[in-house]
């Protein structure tokens, strides 16, 4: 997932915790995402989360 995959607007899910929550894309930077999501007691809290982490882990690049 690049800068240039995501929109604002996009929804996304994403892993939080044990499970997966899904948000709807408010911001994109280059290396960072902002996620607007719905917790049972926090409706529409704004997650902030590196681009990376949200690549499927067989995607990820080897470092060297």
């Amino acid at each position: 997932m690049s800068p240039t995959e995501v929109k604002v607007g996009d929804r996304i899910t994403f892993p939080f915790g044990k499970g997966e929550k899904e948000g709807v894309v408010e911001r994109v930077f280059q290396k960072n995402i902002y996620l607007r999501v719905d917790f049972p007691r926090h409706p529409g809290k704004l997650v902030r989360r590196k681009i990376d982490d949200l690549e499927p882990k067989g995607k990820t690049k080897k470092k060297r």
